[in-house]
């Protein structure tokens, strides 16, 4: 396994930081690695806000289900998917932009998931842990009016940064073959493959070095898609101008 492979095959989500700063020559290095992600026709449609004013970064942490670690994290970045720089282009190029496409939602989502998978990996070749916090769309309006968000553009995410101060077991990952299919869908052996992982999980759950709960990976995802997820998601979005045909 090359140097890379075992790098991503190693992640875990880092919720305990050292006091060690991050640099910003590291933070620069970090984006510029996230630049270069692939982008839906160029769009380049990701804008990240750093948070380093700490009254700011607490008023985000409150609203984004009061997790600790997104003020105790040395860097804190909120990804944001940017439409409304394309909006300024076509107004430049005295052309009509196009507001509320679902097609260039889901374009603009996507750079900002690819670009910060990128900072990701780049932060992790650092030495850095990370956390994504997608309790940001828990009050989105609120993080959007505190960051000066105009419209076409929303929060997507959080994302901690910082030097690890505990040590976490790799969470076990669904087998290849429940995830990789050859030629069509074929989920004939995925039931039997599926109930030998929820044991894996089990066991990890238990065993973990912190949370252990009495739980399995099926029970854990009833228990999620089996209830409503931040059902305002869609009429913020129709007010960003976004995702509405």
């Amino acid at each position: 396994m090359n140097e890379v492979c075992s790098l991503l095959e190693k992640h875990r989500s880092i919720r305990r930081f050292t006091t060690q700063p991050i640099t910003e020559s590291q933070i620069q290095e970090i984006i510029r690695c996230g630049q270069h992600a692939a982008s839906s026709s160029h769009i380049q449609a990701c804008t990240v806000i750093q948070v380093s004013d700490s009254v700011l970064r607490g008023e985000i942490a409150q609203l984004a289900g009061n997790q600790e670690y997104v003020r105790s994290a040395a860097t804190f970045l909120v990804f944001c998917a940017d439409l409304h720089r394309s909006q300024n282009i076509c107004e430049q190029a005295e052309t009509t932009f196009v507001p509320g496409m679902t097609e260039h939602f889901i374009i603009a989502t996507v750079d900002v998931a690819l670009f910060a998978q990128n900072c990701v990996i780049a932060a992790e070749s650092m030495g850095l842990g990370t956390c994504y916090i997608g309790a940001v769309r828990n009050n989105p309006q609120e993080i959007g009016t505190l960051l000066e968000l105009p419209d076409q553009v929303y929060p997507v995410f959080g994302l901690c940064l910082g030097y690890p101060d505990q040590e976490i077991d790799v969470k076990p990952r669904l087998p290849l073959s429940v995830v990789l299919k050859h030629n069509r869908y074929d989920e004939s052996n995925d039931a039997a493959v599926i109930t030998t992982y929820d044991q894996t999980m089990h066991n990890y759950y238990q065993s973990r070095s912190g949370q252990r709960k009495d739980s399995r990976w099926t029970q854990e995802i009833a228990g999620l898609t089996s209830k409503e997820a931040r059902p305002h998601m869609h009429e913020f979005l129709i007010r960003r101008g976004m995702n509405q045909r």
